[in-house]
């Protein structure tokens, strides 16, 4: 009689916990749940790249201090000479100027 009430009460006791289990399953694969889950994870993924891009930038901002420290372009730029590569005097011009008055001869292959 003891045996047949113990497994009796085994038996109701793993079909409750089953359909608990089933039950909080189901709930969880409900459309609004897997929704709010969704939105979850992407505003966590939000934050993740947002810490990402934030961490690039102070690299870059460091990489560019160190390779400003190492050409010597840590120096404030004067108001005439702003944006012209150090050493160079100004009034510099980049290429060798044509001279006036004479035509450049022709070559076949500039238009190629």
């Amino acid at each position: 009689m003891f045996r047949r009430a113990f497994w009796f009460t085994t038996g109701a006791a793993a079909g409750v916990w089953a359909t608990t289990k089933v039950q909080r399953r189901l709930r969880s694969l409900a459309p609004d749940a897997l929704a709010v889950r969704a939105a979850d994870k992407a505003v966590d993924t939000g934050h993740r790249l947002k810490e990402f891009a934030l961490d690039v930038r102070a690299g870059m901002a460091q990489r560019e201090s160190e390779l400003n420290d190492a050409l010597g372009l840590d120096v404030p730029p004067d108001g005439d000479s702003a944006g012209q590569l150090p050493g160079r005097p100004p009034g510099c011009q980049l290429g060798p100027a044509q001279p006036q008055g004479r035509p450049r001869p022709y070559d076949r292959n500039e238009d190629h």
